[in-house]
């Protein structure tokens, strides 16, 4: 247990704060404009169903994205690939700031979408490999940790900017951070290695990759308003079928240069790590839809409140994350992540008891378990799909797990959806959901105890049983 608390040295802390920066500044984009919108509609005179790309075309350009960041990065380095997408994620917040009217907003956003997706990748790399292999759990706690502080802060954050200043600075925010993550992994990450003969970039997978993700993401997005017998939706299901079968006869005969390298596609922790991140995924992303649409419809919050009033689920959300490297380090993957999702799991069954009689107290303690399993869950996922994979393929390995969490966060949304739209009213409609919810987080949870992480690691376990006995004694 040494190498354990070996003490880190002060440019590995100041790479870990750059890194954490960075974290912040994307993933506090997702939730910071959602209290915005209503401003942004009053501002430009448009409805709802425009201004709500704003934050659906960044999400999805962003998944769509984001495994084609990953490979780059691994390619031709994570610090020059953070250093590209970074510019063009703050000069493209700026000029949607300036925007004069919402179709500039919304090509920033989708741009910045880009960004984004280059950005996300190479930190996960470069945290990883700034981090010794034996405080993997660490690197995946502060990630996740900062992803989460970042997620909690965003709607505060907006609403407070929007109610004084105006939503514009939301965007003219990401400037200074931006530049404050880039001067320190300037200054402290070490220059990426010249790659000669790096492999061959596979065109034709990212290209067959990007639009069967779109067509999927995109019908999934508008399926619940247009009707899924829509002809549109099944044109659009259809070409992502197509599109995505196609993508694995692409990779079997790219070789070495594959998008996503047999390596990758063949290994059964990885995979089983994937699957759990689809699953838990579509459970999250509806407990953030649907907590504030009963918190603003049927407690009648306002957006403020109705943002602050997701605090005891997101900050211990945060707070997990931070301490889950330490958990991921004494009991190995495997209890890390099951232990996450059986959280979340009882988190949602807390939830699903929601009636029209329901007050906010009520749903305080269901949020904090779900918070911790959010915590738990992801930083651990996360740690434990990319150390399934050898430390070349981190970018990779990371960018993958993030897609398939925008993938499962946009297929629980449109299954809770329709759910609730069949309901009598919202309330029931939320209590069958997050109920079939918890069902799906029991399942996820069998996963992972059979795939994810290799076999049980009972000598960790046992020693940290003796520890926390000794301690208390």
């Amino acid at each position: 247990m040494a190498d354990d608390d070996e003490k880190l040295s002060k440019s590995t802390i100041l790479g870990m704060v750059a890194m954490a920066v960075a974290v912040f500044v994307v993933a506090n984009d997702f939730t910071a404009l959602s209290v915005a919108l209503p401003a942004i509609e009053k501002t430009f005179g448009t409805s709802v169903n425009t201004s709500q790309w704003v934050i659906n075309g960044y999400a999805m350009v962003f998944g769509v994205a984001i495994v084609t960041g990953g490979r780059l990065a691994d390619i031709f380095g994570r610090r020059r690939i953070f250093f590209i997408g970074s510019t063009i994620f703050a000069g493209f917040s700026v000029l949607g700031g300036f925007a004069p009217n919402i179709w500039m907003l919304l090509a920033c956003r989708f741009l910045m979408g880009i960004g984004g997706a280059m950005m996300w990748p190479a930190i996960l790399g470069m945290t990883f490999s700034l981090m010794p292999r034996n405080k993997a759990g660490l690197a995946g706690g502060l990630i996740m940790g900062s992803a989460g502080f970042g997620n909690a802060f965003g709607p505060l954050l907006g609403g407070v900017l929007t109610d004084t200043v105006g939503w514009q600075w939301v965007f003219f925010l990401n400037l200074p951070i931006a530049l404050a993550g880039v001067l320190i992994t300037y200054l402290v990450v070490p220059r990426d290695e010249d790659r000669k003969d790096h492999e061959g970039i596979d065109y034709l997978g990212m290209a067959v990759l990007t639009i069967g993700l779109f067509a999927m993401l995109l019908a999934l997005d508008l399926g619940t308003r247009m009707g899924w017998d829509s002809p549109i939706i099944i044109g659009l299901f259809a070409m992502s079928g197509v599109a995505l079968a196609k993508f694995f006869f692409v990779e079997r005969r790219a070789g070495d240069s594959a998008l996503v390298p047999d390596d990758v596609m063949g290994n059964l922790s990885f995979t089983a790590a994937c699957l759990t991140v689809l699953m838990m995924s579509a459970i999250f992303f509806a407990a953030l839809l649907y907590l504030p649409q009963f918190m603003s419809k049927v407690l009648k919050f306002s957006a403020i409140e109705s943002g602050a009033g997701l605090l005891p689920m997101m900050g211990t959300f945060a707070l997990t994350s931070f301490i889950s490297g330490r958990l991921y380090a004494k009991l190995g993957s495997k209890v890390s992540v099951t232990g996450g999702a059986l959280f979340l799991a009882a988190g949602m069954f807390l939830l699903s008891r929601i009636s029209p009689t329901t007050t906010y107290d009520d749903l305080i303690l269901g949020m904090v378990v779900l918070g911790i399993g959010v915590g738990l869950f992801y930083s651990s996922i996360t740690t434990a799909g990319i150390t399934a994979l050898d430390p070349s393929r981190s970018s990779l390995a990371g960018a993958i797990v993030y897609m398939f969490q925008i993938a499962g966060g946009s297929i629980g949304l449109g299954a809770n959806t329709a759910i609730v739209l069949s309901a009598s009213n919202m309330a029931e409609g939320i209590h069958i959901a997050f109920l079939a919810d918890a069902i799906l987080a029991v399942c996820g949870a069998v996963i992972s105890l059979l795939f994810v992480g290799g076999t049980l690691d009972t000598k960790k376990i046992k020693a940290a049983w003796h520890h926390s006995h000794r301690a208390h004694a």
